[in-house]
């Protein structure tokens, strides 16, 4: 059964992922970027629908298929963690995933003041207006860059395309989930870590029927700190950060908790964004 790591692009899904990585590795010394993705990969990807398609950048025939996917992954009756964009989402009558194959979901939310900070960074769009088109589109689809399907459609393993929709759809259809779901704020993340984080083992103790030591826990914030992570990828690099329009690496852990929109974001734009995603932003008090 999946237990799924789900967000919005740039919301810290990645950061949740390392903290629940370092807990379930206990032990182990020197985690590393290795890890993640080794104990929990992102979904989709080419290597889980092999033998279900042949054209992988088709988003029809991944959809067609979310399922049987899941149904293979599962097919070993083990619990696995995976890490997604793609929205709890009903695409030509072909359901995300079902309470068949997952066990449960961790949401985390961001305030997508923040968020279009770190979009616009990440895909390297030209400006905030370009940005907010992103971020406002409810059709909206990531799937790999031109430049990138010459590069990693050579490769064994690569993202496949995820219906991401907009902010507010993303939110709405993984806050819908009744069974099994937590749901987790960035901003109380960074202001709390503790506490939060404590919220997640307890959800994770419960549906993996396990129990966490306080040593374990403790090791796991204090390896997951953002400055830790952001001085990992300066050491080492990280193959998960996105490339510039010339293929250059850019930083995956950036400005993070200093990403603050009162300082960085126009009026003009935070009120759009305030307006567009009014009822939903007052329910995570953001407003």
């Amino acid at each position: 059964m999946i237990v799924w790591l789900a967000s919005y692009p740039k919301s810290g899904n990645t950061w949740l992922r390392f903290f629940i990585v370092s807990l379930l590795l206990g032990n182990k010394e020197n985690i590393n970027f290795n890890d993640l993705g080794n104990v929990i990969s992102q979904y989709p990807r080419k290597v889980h629908f092999e033998d279900l398609i042949s054209d992988f950048l088709n988003l029809e025939e991944v959809a067609k298929n979310w399922q049987n996917s899941q149904v293979k992954l599962n097919s070993d009756n083990k619990i696995r963690f995976f890490k997604t964009h793609n929205m709890l989402v009903r695409f030509k009558n072909n359901f995300f995933t079902d309470p068949s194959n997952t066990l449960g979901a961790i949401y985390v939310a961001r305030d997508p003041r923040n968020i279009i900070t770190s979009l616009k960074n990440h895909f390297s769009f030209k400006n905030y207006n370009e940005t907010k088109n992103f971020l406002f589109n409810d059709k909206q689809i990531i799937t790999l860059s031109d430049y990138e399907k010459k590069e990693y459609t050579k490769k064994k393993d690569y993202q496949l395309p995820q219906i991401i929709g907009s902010w507010k759809m993303h939110y709405n259809s993984w806050n819908s989930m009744k069974k099994n779901f937590l749901l987790i704020k960035y901003e109380s993340l960074i202001k709390n870590p503790n506490k939060e984080f404590s919220k997640v083992v307890a959800f994770l103790e419960q549906i993996l029927n396990t129990k966490f030591k306080d040593k374990q826990v403790s090791k796991a914030i204090k390896n997951s700190s953002f400055i830790k992570l952001k001085k990992m990828e300066e050491t080492y690099g990280f193959n998960e950060s996105a490339e510039d329009r010339r293929g250059s690496k850019k930083k995956f852990f950036n400005l993070g908790p200093k990403n603050d929109w009162k300082k960085i974001l126009d009026k003009k734009v935070s009120d759009e964004i305030n307006l567009k995603f009014e009822t939903e932003m007052k329910e995570l008090k953001y407003l």
